[in-house]
C-alpha cells in the first residue's frame, strides 16, 4: 500500500480540494510537490462525517486514476455530488471529519457453495463489492466494524447497497469481491 506520509498527504489534499472549491468554484490542480508514490493508480474513497454521522462518501473501487488525481476528484464528489446529501457549505466545513481510504485491487471470491464466504471474509479487514447483472454495491471494511456486522450481515448490507435483495449473495449469478483498505483519518 502507501506510506503513512503519503496517506496523510492525501487526507490534507482532500480538505484543501474542498476548501478551494468552496472559495473559487473550481477544481484544485494537482500540486507539484506530492509524494511520487501517489502516481500509482489506486482505488480511493473520501468519507465525510459530521457529528459522527455520514455526510458524504464517494470513491473509485478500481485503480483507474493515479491516487493523487483520484483523491481530488472523489473529495469534490463526496462534498458536492453525493446524491444522498446536499452540497457541503462553507459554514459546515469546520465541523467535518475527513477519512481517506486507499484500496487494494478487488479480487473475486470464488466459492463452490455460499457457506464458503464465511471462511473467505474477515470482518475489519475486508471490504466487499457485490455485483449481480448491472447492480453493484460496495461497502468499505470499516462499515462492518462501525456497525458491528457479522459476515452474513455484511454480505446482506452490501447486497442492499447494490439495490438487490439481501440474500442475493447466495445466488450463483452474484459475484462477490473483497478488497482491503488503508484508512487515514
Amino acid at each position: 500500500m502507501i506510506s503513512e506520509r503519503a496517506g496523510n498527504y492525501l487526507l490534507e489534499l482532500a480538505k484543501e480540494a474542498i476548501v478551494y472549491y468552496l472559495a473559487t468554484g473550481k477544481k484544485l490542480e494537482v500540486p507539484s510537490d506530492y509524494p511520487i508514490e501517489l502516481d500509482e493508480k489506486l482505488g480511493v474513497f473520501v468519507t465525510l462525517n459530521e457529528n459522527n454521522m455520514l455526510r458524504g462518501c464517494i470513491g473509485y473501487a478500481e485503480p483507474i486514476e493515479p491516487a493523487i488525481t483520484a483523491t481530488i476528484e472523489v473529495a469534490l464528489a463526496a462534498a458536492f455530488n453525493d446524491p444522498r446529501f446536499n452540497a457541503v457549505t462553507e459554514d459546515e466545513f469546520e465541523n467535518l471529519d475527513f477519512e481517506v481510504t486507499v484500496l487494494t485491487k478487488p479480487e473475486m471470491i470464488v466459492v463452490a457453495h455460499p457457506d464458503q464466504y464465511f471462511d473467505e471474509i474477515e470482518i475489519g479487514v475486508d471490504g466487499l463489492i457485490i455485483q449481480k447483472g448491472y447492480s453493484r454495491g460496495l461497502l468499505l471494511p470499516q462499515v462492518a466494524t462501525e456497525n458491528a456486522f457479522g459476515i452474513e450481515e455484511f454480505l446482506e448490507h452490501t447486497c442492499m447497497k447494490a439495490g438487490i435483495s439481501a440474500d442475493s449473495w447466495m445466488d450463483e449469478s452474484c459475484d462477490v469481491y473483497k478488497f482491503q483498505g488503508q484508512i487515514f483519518k
